[in-house]
């Protein structure tokens, strides 16, 4: 099956199909083309004998309110405003116990004129933020909805438009949304996720303890198709197309992060209150709510990829080297013992020294392989190996320009990352994901029905040194559903999962296949050698799936899956597992004394629910926010 507008014209990159697709990005047309055919267009959205899982009661939250009537509560929220639902576990504590809450960001794309259940406005920035989970008061809430926490009524936010939107409107315009990025590879402390628009605009979008707003606009001409971000928040990579030059490129932005609201400007007034750094250092490992981002410079792909659609990327270090530092406020960088601890000392496997990327072309169906270590090794060089004159100067010369810290590539080009190696694939690439630690491997899918591993070898990836292209070769694929469109990380959780991952999150990936309408786990061996799929979910109200993101945990073990239904215009939740809320007393609903809260009817999967969106969804991505 082809493409919808292909930009191949007789084995070639047509310049007026290219051109003619670049303006396209941020709409329908664009979408057919990254993640069709749809499910409608293999005969598969409409087909009958899908299970329809059960679903609980929602129950209203406001008898917690801080205005309740009888003069007791916590939540705050009014008692005549939105508190929220609960749907498990129960009854109702006025006691909130210990708190535990995700928010979902996810993109879409915008219906001209809103169903009639929305409020009359325009929501073409297309970016919304919901609660995934929440747990609080012996009760959860496993029904995607507006949180309590942001909420500012229908006309304001009400989810379907993230609360930092208006803000951002006050100073540009914001439309036609292309992709979201997050960071994966620091167990629960990703906060927040990037969008990027079709016309470069680049914005950060959190949740209700995180949401430092913050952007940035790529240079004319460069027309974003995809979004990623390193494991711990270093840097965010975006493909392009060049429209002036029909060249494919990669663009790295640097990152850096710090407390909530908190700038460059007012360091000295920074808190630790999630453990951020005391001031803002791009390129260093984070929390990931964002306060700074800069273009540092553009990776040329080569003349056979001039029209990438996918990245992934991955520094390789897994999370337990990154949590070595568990409050970066700590470890003040202005002293110079506390760098060469970094350096050479006990804090030396801490942070990132490479990296590698994967990037896609879905109509020239090649993946080229990116090594990031000439920009993390050199980073180390400037942050840790500096004298303390040396490191002082370039801190305080941090700033947009050029010659600013972070240097561009153009001030600096040792630091450029490089193309190590072009594959040719015979089957158009749909997506791709690279493993967060060892054993390295790039997980991509095509679109008859595949996903294909590839072993990255020991030295890419090792953060010493090593790796020649050679080392990356296909091993095996394990065939899945067809056009599978979305691949997404398996999340840790609270506990030791046996029973649902085995072999741990690590080996699992969950692949979501848009033409099938299923979304399947597949499961890996130790050492990713071989793998089978382990779990398959399809169901009547899941009519065209794009992509879906696992629940982050805290306090909590729940298995809940959030999907983006882009021809459902909505947000489903699905539970795959039980939920056990490991951080509250033996007493309450769901605590590990009582066995948790199993799925309804001992079934396979439980519908948590949907949340409608005035448009249609293609991409989820979700953090804890505790």
């Amino acid at each position: 099956m082809g493409i919808s507008g292909d930009v191949m014209v007789n084995g070639a990159v047509s310049n007026a199909e290219y051109q003619a697709m670049a303006q396209k990005m941020g709409t329908d047309a664009a979408i057919a083309y990254r993640y069709g055919p749809s499910s409608a267009e293999y005969g598969t959205a409409t087909q009958g004998g899908l299970p329809a899982y059960g679903k609980r009661q929602s129950q209203p939250m406001n008898m917690v309110s801080i205005q309740n009537p009888n003069g007791r509560g916590n939540r705050g929220c009014g008692w005549t405003s939105w508190c929220g639902n609960w749907q498990v576990g129960g009854p109702l504590d006025y006691e909130p116990g210990d708190y535990s809450s995700s928010i979902l960001n996810f993109g879409y794309i915008a219906d001209a004129t809103p169903d009639s259940s929305f409020y009359k406005k325009s929501y073409a920035p297309g970016l919304g933020s919901v609660q995934a989970i929440s747990m609080a008061h012996n009760t959860m809430s496993i029904e995607p909805e507006p949180s309590w926490t942001r909420n500012d009524g229908v006309a304001n936010d009400g989810g379907a438009l993230d609360a930092s939107i208006v803000t951002y409107l006050r100073s540009f315009p914001l439309e036609k949304p292309v992709a979201l990025g997050k960071c994966y590879g620091r167990g629960g402390w990703c906060t927040n996720t990037l969008a990027v628009y079709a016309d470069g605009r680049i914005v950060s979008v959190g949740s209700n303890t995180a949401s430092t707003i913050m952007s940035t606009q790529l240079p004319s001409g460069k027309v974003p198709t995809a979004i990623t971000i390193t494991n711990s928040g270093e840097f965010a990579l975006v493909t392009v197309w060049d429209t002036a030059a029909m060249r494919g490129q990669v663009a790295v932005l640097a990152l850096g992060d710090g407390c909530q609201n908190c700038t460059m400007a007012n360091e000295s007034q920074w808190s630790g209150n999630w453990g951020n750094w005391k001031r803002s250092y791009p390129g260093l490992p984070g929390l990931g709510n964002y306060n700074f981002i800069k273009l540092i410079g553009f990776v040329d792909l080569p003349e056979s990829m001039r029209a990438p659609t996918e990245i992934s990327v991955s520094t390789g270090l897994a999370n337990n080297d990154y949590q070595l530092v568990r409050r970066y406020f700590d470890t003040d960088l202005d002293n110079a013992s506390v760098r060469a601890r970094y350096f050479s000392g006990d804090l030396a496997n801490a942070y990132a020294r490479t990296g590698m990327a994967v990037v896609i072309s879905k109509s020239e169906k090649r993946a080229a392989f990116v090594d990031l270590r000439p920009l993390l090794a050199y980073y180390k060089q400037q942050y840790f190996g500096q004298s303390q004159s040396g490191f002082n100067s370039m801190i305080a010369n941090r700033g947009t320009q050029p010659s600013q810290w972070p240097y561009t590539f153009d001030v600096a080009p040792s630091q450029k990352p490089s193309v190590i190696k072009v594959m040719d694939l015979d089957n158009r690439p749909t997506a791709v994901k690279v493993a967060l630690a060892a054993p390295f491997r790039a997980f991509i899918a095509t679109q008859e029905g595949k996903l294909r591993v590839f072993d990255l070898g020991s030295g890419y990836l090792n953060q010493q040194a090593g790796g020649a292209p050679s080392d990356i070769v296909e091993r095996f694929s394990v065939a899945v559903g067809r056009n599978p469109t979305g691949l997404a990380y398996a999340k840790e959780k609270a506990a030791v999962p046996q029973q649902i991952y085995p072999n741990g999150v690590e080996r699992e990936m969950i692949v979501t296949s848009r033409g099938d309408r299923k979304i399947q786990w597949v499961r890996f061996d130790a050492n990713i050698a071989a793998g089978s799929v382990a779990r398959t979910l399809q169901e009547s109200r899941m009519i065209d799936p794009i992509s879906t993101e696992d629940t982050d945990n805290h306090g909590t073990e729940s298995y809940v899956l959030s999907v983006a239904d882009y021809g459902g215009k909505g947000i489903h939740n699905f539970l795959y597992g039980p939920m056990v809320w490991h951080t509250n007393p033996a007493s309450t609903a769901c605590s590990p004394a009582k066995g948790g809260c199993k799925l309804l009817d001992n079934a396979a999967f439980e519908y948590g629910g949907t949340f409608k969106v005035p448009g249609k969804p293609f991409h989820a991505m979700g953090a804890n926010i505790n």
